[in-house]
């Protein structure tokens, strides 16, 4: 892909696709074999799933979202310029069912509550890293869009499953319009998650906005009355058509900080 047009997609999906505008991430399109159908946790058995776990305010969330200095090897950084401040930036959804799965690709909380947090964990560029004017080399980074949210009883339970749900439902595409940018969700479709938490899914997108696409990854982990929902990008394998991940790393450090 030429950097013009590897740029103009750059461009055009972040906007468009995750800041949903989405500009947009996820989990893996089938890097390895072990990646080829839709993942799940621990149990509903679980001693997490089973208690009445504590739901946390918006202003909690903020503090249990990963800081700087706590993931070695990656830059943490407010979500509050990248990331949608609310539902009402996506509009036009095509399938009701649809919206949940719209809304963890966006870092939005995908069930009903306003107790919410976002940030966004990229990988550092390397200090050796000689200077390049090819695209794909420039933009070899990966960014994770993070959005936390938490629920008073089952309403963890009631998202997830919401999530889940749309997946299957979903897996034909819809469409939504997000700052005046018409996308396209062509196909859904799942993929093995991480087994974090006491549940998750995983399924990749393919999207397309303004005549670009491209295949992009999202996770999403219930930690008790907590969803945390991933979504990466990876520019340069993007346009390279090469397969990526959500970084286990950064679903691992967050993790750690929900326990």
């Amino acid at each position: 892909m030429k950097r013009s047009s590897g740029a103009r997609m750059g461009a055009t999906v972040a906007v468009s696709v995750l800041s949903l505008a989405l500009v947009t991430g996820c989990s893996d399109d089938g890097s390895d074999d072990s990646k080829d159908s839709a993942g799940s946790g621990a149990s509903s058995s679980s001693p997490a799933a089973t208690t009445v776990a504590k739901a946390y305010s918006a202003a909690e969330l903020e503090k249990l979202l990963l800081a700087q200095g706590e993931i070695k090897g990656y830059k943490v950084t407010s979500g509050d310029n990248t990331l949608p401040k609310a539902k009402s930036v996506l509009k036009n959804i095509d399938k009701a069912e649809c919206e949940p799965v719209a809304y963890a690709m966006a870092a939005l909380p995908p069930g009903d509550t306003d107790a919410n947090a976002s940030n966004t964990v990229t990988e550092d560029a390397p200090t050796d890293a000689p200077s390049t004017d090819d695209f794909a080399e420039a933009f070899n980074l990966t960014a994770t869009y993070v959005g936390l949210s938490s629920y008073e009883g089952d309403g963890a339970e009631k998202a997830f499953k919401a999530v889940s749900d749309g997946v299957a439902a979903c897996s034909g595409g819809f469409g939504f319009t997000a700052d005046g940018t018409d996308t396209k969700i062509s196909k859904i479709t799942s993929e093995k998650a991480s087994g974090a938490g006491d549940e998750s899914v995983a399924f990749a997108v393919d999207s397309g906005a303004d005549g670009e696409s491209g295949t992009f990854h999202t996770e999403v982990v219930r930690h008790g009355s907590t969803i945390a929902t991933y979504y990466s990008v990876n520019f340069a394998l993007l346009s390279s058509g090469k397969p990526y991940d959500v970084p286990a790393a950064v679903i691992d450090a967050q993790a750690a900080k929900l326990k």
